[in-house]
């Protein structure tokens, strides 16, 4: 009987989402502000490690790895920098924005003739009814330490790529600055110039592939949520389990968290852990190996 083929998706495991402790951050350089998470979630740095304790541990009986990397430019639309208030100051992260508030003048992008662009995205967003827009922290900025992947998650997944002589997939998301881009399968209001924020078809057709989809990362109410939502679009949800222990929600949104678990168990997805599948995943791999 040929192995069955096991899928794990790692959302958005980077440091910009890890409440990580001290011994996790880079050295202090004299002079200058230590580099911190920019974005960090509680519960995020455990999830991390019962990730790469999956991987250490499942071996073989994962048949693939695909890693979800947010990458922002330092001006985007769901950043700070691109926006200013009715005075002309600089606006807080957290702070969210409609349509309304941009016709009434009360927000503004800071790029001259940007407006109606804006609007017809934050139109578009608004008729989806998924998301209110939100201006976060600068994070994942390209190149930067905050848009690296979690260090034990990453080690792991490169021994599971040495022992294996398989590659892990990077499926990077985010890189256009004028639409929030969520999910690894499509930006929220995909750009039709831009192809990369249009279906990811090529991501798909290697979920298809597997048996089973373990989906994992951070966090479980936005990138998780949007990226399983429309895995499940294009797949259906039955071969999908959702990982609740490695994943965590932002604080503040616990209900949509919540909702979102429940959604997908009402569709057919299997709702676990990393302890309730492993044991399977270990009897699948010693029954291929015997």
């Amino acid at each position: 009987m040929s192995q069955e083929r096991i899928h794990l998706v790692i959302i958005d495991p980077q440091n910009d989402f890890c409440d990580l402790p001290d011994a996790y951050l880079p050295a202090h350089v004299a002079g200058k502000a230590r580099t911190a998470p920019s974005l960090p979630v509680t519960g995020a740095h455990a999830d991390m490690l019962r990730i790469a304790a999956l991987i250490d541990a499942a071996g073989n009986a994962i048949t693939d790895i695909s890693v979800t990397l947010d990458s922002h430019q330092h001006i985007d639309i769901a950043h700070p920098t691109f926006w200013r208030d009715a005075r002309g100051d600089a606006i807080g992260a957290f702070t969210q924005i409609t349509a309304a508030d941009v016709r009434a003048g009360r927000y503004v992008p800071r790029l001259e003739g940007a407006l109606p662009r804006v609007l017809a995205y934050l139109d578009q967003l608004e008729v989806a009814g998924r998301y209110t827009h939100m201006v976060w922290p600068v994070h994942c900025e390209i190149g930067t330490w905050g848009h690296n992947v979690h260090r034990d998650v990453l080690v792991a997944y490169n021994r599971w790529e040495e022992a294996t002589l398989r590659t892990v997939n990077k499926v990077v998301k985010g890189t256009n600055p004028w639409t929030e881009h969520y999910s690894a399968v499509r930006a929220e209001v995909p750009d039709p110039a831009d192809a990369a924020t249009e279906l990811n078809a090529a991501f798909i057709a290697q979920l298809r592939e597997a048996d089973r989809i373990l989906i994992t990362g951070e966090a479980g109410s936005h990138c998780v949520k949007a990226t399983t939502e429309h895995i499940a679009e294009q797949l259906g949800a039955q071969r999908l389990t959702l990982l609740v222990d490695c994943m965590s929600p932002v604080g503040g949104f616990e209900p949509q968290y919540r909702a979102f678990i429940e959604a997908m168990r009402a569709r057919g997805a299997t709702i676990a852990t990393s302890t309730d599948v492993l044991p399977t995943l270990q009897a699948a791999l010693a029954c291929a190996e015997s």
